[in-house]
């Protein structure tokens, strides 16, 4: 998934048509439920099946929909440590940092960001030796990275996104 992103990240962004109503209700059922079928979808935006199933396609295709994936309780699954982490790194080295970012255990999401540092990692570990090592030992090696912040996490919300 990350080597998806950075192709995404790396390619101009082709025109992308205007989501409708219905549109942005398709993207909420399924941000709800990833497994929702075809025929929940259809019913609950009041389109026929095939609609729905090329909006959904269609939606997969411009890029909109990147993926379906599982909302795990991290802490369930083993990783009882979680982090926010910011790091300064060399001006005009993004590119080579978040190539050895993404090979990173643990880190879940990587953004370039604007403020008083530069990049932002999120990172769940199975417990904060790991975390520790992975920030002490696997973060300072990488040579472009100039300092870090780390921030523990002690409760998470996921929210699905409305309109």
């Amino acid at each position: 998934m990350a080597s998806e992103q950075m192709a995404r990240d790396d390619t101009d962004d082709a025109a992308v048509r205007p989501l409708d109503p219905i549109d942005r209700t398709i993207l909420r059922l399924l941000q709800e439920d990833g497994r929702a079928s075809i025929r929940s979808v259809a019913e609950r935006v009041h389109v026929s099946r095939a609609n729905a199933y090329a909006r959904i396609n269609r939606l997969i295709d411009d890029g909109i929909i990147r993926g379906f994936t599982a909302r795990v309780d991290h802490e369930r699954a083993g990783h009882g440590a979680s982090a926010y982490i910011t790091l300064k790194i060399v001006q005009n080295s993004w590119r080579t940092v978040r190539e050895k970012l993404v090979t990173l255990p643990g880190v879940v999401h990587i953004a370039l960001v604007s403020g008083d540092f530069d990049v932002l990692l999120l990172v769940h570990t199975v417990d904060n030796r790991s975390l520790r090592e992975l920030v002490l030992t696997r973060l300072q090696a990488i040579e472009e990275v100039l300092s870090s912040r780390t921030l523990l996490v002690f409760e998470e919300t996921d929210l699905v996104l409305g309109d």
